[in-house]
């Protein structure tokens, strides 16, 4: 079994006291590969130093669209100026727009320019360093889509998270070449399950969004390994084998992450 996780965070407090079981649990499970996705310069630092600790995880490095759109914009170049000197990133990420209200988000769109004009800078320096860019859309899909496609980033150098915009926005997605990381909620979700439907196999990678999103309902903190779940929904969908679509999606992120 080949299991990718394109989306985590391992860097965050639920992991602190046991995280070496947790790494050790998952790569005996099968995980080859977890994509560590930073949300501000504390996390980023973080994820660098887990980098260097663990194989098995490989560092991405962004802004979470909420933390990006508040920081003083000399804070926010900082790092930006930061990342840009990493040499070991695989990519940029978590980064991208987020219009909803809620916990993470009190103010929802308020800050909708200030949010673009980061994503902006974001787009140049993947551009610029030529790496995928792990993105971030939530009520924000059609803006992220046509930003994306106003860039001059190539289709192995996009990423859809976890997204759950309508179907003329996925389509979009498809015929740009882009992929899209499937969350192992896809287990209940119809909408993922109809987009895992919609997007040909070369196009869809697995992630899990850790901690959050577990397919479990009665464990709420999820575990990169708990992509087995998602995979047996996707072959289950696209008619295949579990261990091929693994294969496959291993193959997939080999094509977008080869870097280390």
């Amino acid at each position: 079994m080949y299991i990718v996780d394109v989306h985590a965070h391992l860097d965050f407090e639920e992991y602190d006291k046991d995280l070496d079981r947790v790494i050790g649990e998952n790569q005996s499970s099968g995980v080859k590969a977890i994509i560590n996705n930073g949300v501000n310069p504390e996390s980023n630092r973080k994820v660098l130093e887990l980098a260097k600790k663990y194989d098995v995880i490989k560092p991405a490095l962004g802004f979470y669209p909420v933390w990006a759109a508040q920081a003083k914009e000399e804070a926010f170049d900082a790092e930006v100026e930061f990342i840009s000197k990493q040499e070991k990133i695989v990519a940029i990420g978590e980064v991208g727009l987020d219009y909803i209200k809620g916990d993470d988000n009190p103010h929802g769109d308020k800050y909708k320019n200030e949010m673009k004009a980061c994503f902006e800078k974001l787009i140049r320096l993947a551009e610029k360093k030529r790496l995928p860019m792990i993105c971030h859309s939530r009520r924000a899909e059609q803006d992220v889509i046509e930003m994306l496609e106003s860039s001059s980033l190539k289709p192995n150098q996009v990423v859809m998270h976890c997204f759950m915009g309508r179907q003329h926005l996925v389509k979009r997605i498809i015929d740009k070449g882009w992929s899209m990381s499937i969350p192992c909620i896809v287990t209940r979700l119809q909408q993922l399950q109809e987009n895992v439907a919609m997007a040909p196999m070369n196009q869809l990678l697995t992630e899990t969004d850790s901690p959050y999103m577990s397919p479990h309902i009665d464990i709420k903190r999820n575990e990169p390994r708990f992509i087995i779940e998602g995979l047996k929904k996707i072959a289950e969908i696209k008619k295949l084998d579990i261990d091929e679509t693994s294969k496959m999606i291993y193959m997939n992120y080999q094509n977008l992450f080869n870097r280390f």
